[in-house]
């Protein structure tokens, strides 16, 4: 009876206990910490800030001071890539396995291989880029290649950074066919960016020069956002633009007839510099870069 009455007793207590957690409010998570807010249009201000302040800070903390960015088509793959695509339509049409290539399966793979000497081109520069500032000893961080993260152009830069020991930063951007970042990045540079906006401030601020591949909207839009900041100087110091590849640049875009129009001066020519090599564009860079490790780097300098 006894034991009864205590199992009894104990059944009520915990009864009890379990009616009062019950109506004990759950502990919210801290703004911050709120997934439904931080997504939320409300805090869309603290998501630009976000982007703003970690960059700077994982930057800062890597001892970065000045890039070199890379901009170009994330359509152009490596000569290797474009050779084994090639070799796969010949296959199809020699051993009569599947249906032969088309015309334009045929037109597309050439022109890819084309056009895969800038892949491999940037890949070069990028890597006597980097070699070069590795050997200036204890300003081994003068400059450092930087390009969108993503494949095509991008990752040449990255690869060829990478190849020559040094690190590259990856601005990548959440896109709704998802974008990965190319694995020749240094994983501590590693960026992604929700706001286009942001991702082409970062691209800016610390830049001295920006090197332009062949490439689509994107690359155009990069470009053109480059070269407004230069013309109403709101840079807050020196870059130099290099369009590699005269041959598309100049068929692309006639910044010739811009002139000749009046739409642009004479003189905003100036500030672009078609190159066709890898020699040729480092040693045009080399000769401004030597010029500018006498001046404050280029992430202490904010825009205007």
């Amino acid at each position: 009876m006894l034991s009864a009455a205590v199992d009894f007793v104990l059944e009520e207590t915990m009864s009890e206990d379990a009616k009062s957690l019950a109506k004990a409010p759950l502990i919210p998570p801290v703004a911050y910490q709120s997934d439904r807010f931080m997504e939320s249009a409300d805090a869309r201000t603290i998501r630009i800030a976000a982007e703003y302040i970690e960059p700077q800070l994982r930057l800062k903390r890597a001892g970065i001071q000045n890039t070199v960015v890379f901009f170009g088509s994330a359509r152009i793959s490596s000569r290797q890539e474009a050779l084994r695509r090639m070799s796969e339509l010949d296959i199809r049409g020699s051993n009569g396995a599947g249906a032969p290539p088309t015309a334009a399966e045929l037109k597309a793979a050439r022109q890819a291989l084309q056009m895969s000497r800038y892949y491999e081109d940037a890949r070069e520069l990028a890597r006597l880029i980097t070699r070069w500032s590795l050997s200036l000893g204890n300003k081994s961080q003068f400059v450092v290649v930087c390009s969108g993260g993503g494949p095509g152009i991008m990752e040449a830069a990255n690869r060829g950074a990478s190849e020559a020991g040094g690190k590259s930063i990856g601005f990548n951007i959440k896109l709704p066919a998802e974008q990965a970042p190319n694995p020749y990045i240094t994983p501590e540079l590693n960026f992604m960016f929700r706001y286009f906006f942001m991702r082409k401030l970062w691209f800016a601020q610390p830049a001295r020069a920006l090197i332009v591949f062949p490439g689509g909207f994107g690359t155009m839009d990069e470009l053109w956002e480059f070269l407004t900041l230069i013309q109403t100087r709101k840079m807050g110091h020196r870059v130099r633009v290099l369009l590699y590849g005269s041959k598309f640049w100049k068929r692309a875009i006639d910044f010739n007839w811009l002139s000749e129009v009046g739409t642009i001066s004479r003189e905003d020519l100036n500030v672009l510099h078609f190159v066709d090599s890898p020699s040729q564009a480092f040693e045009m860079l080399r000769r401004q870069l030597k010029r500018d490790r006498k001046v404050r780097a280029a992430i202490r300098q904010p825009f205007p």
